[in-house]
Formats: C-alpha cells, sequence, structure tokens
C-alpha cells in the first residue's frame, strides 16, 4: 500500500522526498510548542492525520466525505495550534484524485475555504512564527487552488484515453467480424451454389454414361465448366480481400474520428476514384489509415479535413488538422508513421509533403495507373 501511495505521489511531479519532508516537518512546528501537553497534543494530530489519510484513500462512497472532512478539520488545527500549514499540500493531492465531479468541487471548495480562513486568520492576529512562513504559505495557498485542478484533469484525461483505446479496440473487433460475415455470404452465394450445381450434375452424368453417353459428356463438360467459373469467382474474391477500397476505409475513419471527438469534414462523392488501379487505391487507404492514427494519437486536434483531387496524372490526397503541429525530422524515425506511408508510397511512385503551421497538413500524391495497364500487365 505504502508503495502505490509512494509511485502514486512520483507521478505529482513533485519529488517524494518533498512528501516525505512534509510529513516529518510537523514534528518541528510541534517541538515549538513549550508546553508538553501542546507537545503530545501535536503528535496525536498528526499520526492521527496521516492514519485518516491512509484509510481516506482506500475508503468509498460516502465515507469519503467523512475522512476528508476530518483531515481538513485537523489540518486547520494544526495550523492554529503550530502555525502548521503544509498539511495542505496532501489534502490538495487527495482531493485531486476524487474521481465523481460532485464530491471533488464540495470538498474542494470546502477545503479552499477552510484553509483560507485560517491563514487569514492567523494573520490577523500577528503570530511571528506564521507571518515569518508568509511567502511559503502564499504558495501553498495557491497550489490549495490550483493543484487539485491539475490532478483532476489529467486523472480525466487518462481515462478519456483509455476509453478512446478500448472504443478503437471495439471498432477494430466489429470490422473483422463484419468482414467475416461477408466472406462467409461470399463463399455460400457463390461456392455453395456452383458446387451444389457440380454434385447434381455429377450424380446425373454418372446415371447416363451407359444410358445416353453423349447426354453425359455434355453434363461433365458443364461440370468442368462450372468449376472453373468457381475458380475464377474465388480467385476475386481473394483479390479484393486483399485490397482496401478506399470508400471502404472511409466509414472506419469517421468511426475512429468519432470516437476521438475529433469533426470530419470531407465530401463522400470525393473517394469514388476513376482509372486507379486495385493495388494504388490500396496504398492510398492504407496511408490515409496511418495519417489519421497520427492525428488521433498525437494532434490534439478538434478538427480533421481529408480531401481528394484527382487529375489525368495522379491522385492528391490532402489531409489537414488543427492539431499541435510542431513535426521535426526526427519524428520520421520515432515510429510516428510517417516513415512507413513514405515507403508505401515508394512502392507506388508516389511522394509525401508535410507542412506543420497552425496544425499539420499532408499532401500524398500518387500517379494514376489506368486498368487497361494492369490487364496488360497482368497478361
Amino acid at each position: 500500500m505504502f508503495k502505490k501511495i509512494f509511485d502514486s505521489l512520483r507521478s505529482t511531479g513533485i519529488s517524494p522526498y518533498i512528501w516525505a519532508i512534509l510529513g516529518i516537518l510537523p514534528f518541528y512546528f510541534i517541538f515549538q510548542v513549550p508546553s508538553t501537553g501542546g507537545k503530545v497534543a501535536g503528535v496525536i494530530l498528526t499520526l492521527l492525520f496521516f492514519l485518516f489519510y491512509w484509510v481516506a484513500f482506500i475508503s468509498k462512497g460516502w465515507t469519503v466525505y467523512l475522512w476528508t472532512s476530518i483531515l481538513i478539520g485537523i489540518s486547520i488545527a494544526s495550523a492554529s495550534l503550530f502555525s502548521y500549514i503544509y498539511f495542505a499540500f496532501f489534502l490538495a493531492y487527495f482531493i485531486g484524485n476524487i474521481k465523481d465531479r460532485i464530491p471533488f468541487l464540495v470538498l474542494y471548495f470546502i477545503h479552499l475555504v477552510g484553509t483560507s480562513i485560517i491563514i487569514n486568520f492567523e494573520i490577523v492576529l500577528q503570530d511571528e512564527f506564521f507571518i515569518r512562513q508568509l511567502p511559503i504559505i502564499v504558495i501553498v495557498w495557491i497550489s490549495v487552488i490550483l493543484l487539485p485542478f491539475s490532478i483532476y484533469n489529467r486523472n480525466e484525461r487518462g481515462q478519456l484515453e483509455e476509453k478512446l483505446e478500448d472504443a478503437n479496440k471495439r471498432i477494430s473487433d466489429l470490422v473483422k467480424i463484419e468482414e467475416r460475415q461477408r466472406i462467409a455470404r461470399d463463399l455460400h452465394d457463390t461456392l455453395g451454389q456452383k458446387l451444389s450445381l457440380i454434385g447434381l450434375k455429377s450424380d446425373l452424368a454418372r446415371k447416363l454414361i451407359y444410358k445416353d453417353p453423349e447426354q453425359a459428356k455434355e453434363e461433365l463438360k458443364d461440370v468442368q465448366q462450372t468449376a472453373r467459373t468457381a475458380l475464377n469467382e474465388v480467385r476475386k474474391m481473394v483479390s479484393e480481400m486483399r485490397g482496401i477500397r478506399l470508400r471502404e476505409e472511409l466509414v472506419h475513419i469517421k468511426q475512429i474520428l468519432k470516437a476521438a471527438q475529433i469533426d470530419f469534414s470531407g465530401s463522400d462523392e470525393e473517394f469514388n476514384l476513376n482509372n486507379v488501379s486495385l493495388l494504388s487505391e490500396n496504398i492510398l487507404s492504407m496511408c490515409l489509415k496511418e495519417a489519421v492514427t497520427n492525428v488521433v494519437k498525437h494532434s490534439k486536434a478538434s478538427m480533421c479535413s481529408i480531401s481528394i483531387q484527382q487529375t489525368e496524372k495522379e491522385v492528391i490526397v490532402e489531409i489537414v488538422d488543427d492539431g499541435v503541429g510542431n513535426i521535426t525530422a526526427e519524428d520520421y524515425y520515432k515510429g510516428s508513421g510517417l516513415l512507413g506511408i513514405r515507403e508505401r508510397l515508394e512502392f507506388v511512385n508516389g511522394t509525401l509533403e508535410i507542412s506543420s503551421k497552425n496544425g499539420t497538413k499532408l499532401l500524398i500524391r500518387v500517379p494514376k495507373v489506368l486498368k487497361q495497364i494492369d490487364r496488360e500487365d497482368l497478361k
């Protein structure tokens, strides 16, 4: 448990050793009190604070209010009796880690108001020991204001990233299921019927082989032709499975951007390519998918625009986002996907241009290859 808390404190950006000093420091303030009873009371309050702090970390539901209220009371008492205000750091961190928004806001304002009152009260009383700490106390007060919101927003962002990752996995699973169902339908509609026909004609030819040999030959010719047709259809299906159509990729892209809460801008009609080989369209689809994945993972954008232009000689794809930009030469080799996009485009003599100003713009150019040329190459 203590290792977990220690690692958690490390994630705040403040050294755990500083937290340890803040935990030991109250005893210095306590022993400034001249009376033995005051010292004993201070030690008990400090030990109770850390005990209740640990209990509060593992508590759930309404008990969070109870333990946090007790901790705020001990913090105010320590500031009043011993001029030790630094328990407020621990409370600010704890309140920032409350996940539910309403408890977070309620306890945040209770803590802020309580701490502000005791600071002002001690200033009015002109406590000399307290006044000497005033510059540091101002920093503590600012931390009480800012630290909980900083931690709360960081945790919320982490939760959103986890939800996005889960959503992407679910989308990927759904796409796989849909593809399997499509393959099953295609197999049933093509091979199923053809194989049934081959079976029926083979039985008929077997029965006619002695009664009507000529008719049996015709039936066997039909079996042969049907088998060839089925084989051609299977080859066509396999070819289509290997290629990713741009319009099909667009559906997946929209789902990813929607899950990431990024607005999509683009026309569906632009994704209808003319006189572009299946290989080139496949490469474009993979590059577009990688580019959009980069937008979701790295850009922190709120909008992504995709446009496609077709000329007589080439296809031009433009991906623009309003994110952070600042792409450097090192990013091509850090696994951001840009190197993979360039390598794919080189396979079809394509090019990639990148500009990073007020967001990022990727310009992909792929030469057109007419389908007639593909057929001649296959002969």
